[in-house]
């Protein structure tokens, strides 16, 4: 493709709004042409910021408008599987914002449709993975020089969320989705177990909201993962992840220049070592500390568009982090481990 891609974009509330800023002025190649939410009102607000874009009513009309190129999803997640597939089916490129669909059948279900036609066109918005920082703390795993990955830790923490339906629930597959993915991510394998456990909730949260929740992975390979997801911590937007191997750790997300890392010094142990303290501020929201992420994510979704391609997380991806939100919701209920049972990927269709 020598022309700029024609960007749709169906669901503008805070993701998609930020979504339509980037494509329109800070993503090269792409050219934002339509949008539409079920909020019409909303959507024409946004579509007047911009020379020559529309607000098309209905979504799927947008998906098969033939202006679109390729299609942003940024909509609740209880109608991605309608809109997927009808991306699927008009051949579009979609770049699908997580949870994939809401359970592991659906989710299954665009796997199959996707393996069953010409090409593979899904990409899932599990931004964390264009981060420079997770990017670079998989670039030292995979290295080796730290040896195996023995455990992950995992802090997830919004300042507040004041949607009253934002339940329990929610925190595992909306929230704790993006953990799932970071691990099989670092890891380059399989959840294969999940555990969530709640404390005593937050005074911040909802009535019955369990607040904040901490899941226990363990991984294919016999590694575990640990994860804090806490929605209602006041204070700020806060991801930090961090690795320990054989021989040293990686730290991310501490508002530092960079990565952290420690390991075993080649002369032995230091025999000193000298005070200091830090200090920093805490990002107001998603869209603050993964700014560049997003940046970056959209920019390679546009380029792999216009080559005919896909690059990122996968359909199949979008699949395996929502079956194991599907078994960690089960976890909430009863407090016991359950198991991720994942279809057979080598009996797909195509």
């Amino acid at each position: 493709m020598t022309a700029p891609l024609g960007v749709g974009i169906i669901g503008v509330g805070l993701m998609g709004a930020d979504h339509a800023e980037r494509v329109a002025g800070r993503v090269a190649g792409a050219r934002l042409v339509a949008v539409a939410d079920r909020d019409t009102d909303r959507a024409d607000a946004l579509a007047a910021r911009f020379d020559g874009v529309r607000r098309i009513t209905d979504p799927l009309d947008l998906v098969a408008d033939d202006e679109v190129d390729a299609v942003i999803i940024a909509s609740p997640g209880f109608v991605h599987e309608e809109q997927v597939l009808a991306c699927l089916e008009h051949g579009k490129y979609v770049l699908c914002e997580k949870p994939l669909t809401m359970d592991s059948e659906s989710s299954l279900r665009v796997v199959e449709a996707e393996h069953k036609g010409a090409r593979r066109l899904v990409q899932v918005g599990f931004m964390r993975r264009f981060d420079p920082e997770y990017a670079r703390m998989k670039e030292v795993l995979d290295s080796g020089h730290l040896g195996r990955t023995l455990l992950l830790h995992n802090i997830h923490r919004n300042k507040s969320v004041p949607d009253p339906s934002f339940r329990s629930e929610m925190i595992v597959r909306d929230s704790l989705v993006h953990e799932v993915d970071v691990a099989r991510f670092l890891f380059g394998e399989e959840v294969t177990e999940i555990t969530v456990l709640s404390p005593a909730p937050t005074s911040a949260a909802q009535q019955g909201v369990l607040d904040p929740q901490v899941a226990l992975f363990r991984m294919e390979g016999g590694a575990m993962v640990t994860s804090e997801v806490f929605v209602n911590a006041q204070v700020g937007y806060e991801v930090r992840c961090e690795a320990v191997a054989e021989r040293g750790t990686v730290t991310i997300g501490q508002n530092l220049a960079g990565i952290h890392t420690t390991r075993v010094a080649a002369t032995g142990p230091s025999t000193g070592s000298a005070p200091g303290t830090w200090g920093g501020t805490v990002p107001g929201d998603y869209r603050e500390r993964f700014a560049r992420a997003y940046d970056l994510e959209v920019q390679a979704w546009v380029d792999a568009s216009r080559r005919g391609e896909r690059v990122g997380p996968t359909s199949w991806d979008g699949y395996a982090a929502t079956a194991v939100c599907t078994a960690g919701m089960e976890s909430l209920h009863t407090g016991e481990p359950v198991r991720v049972d994942l279809a057979d990927r080598t009996a797909l269709p195509g």
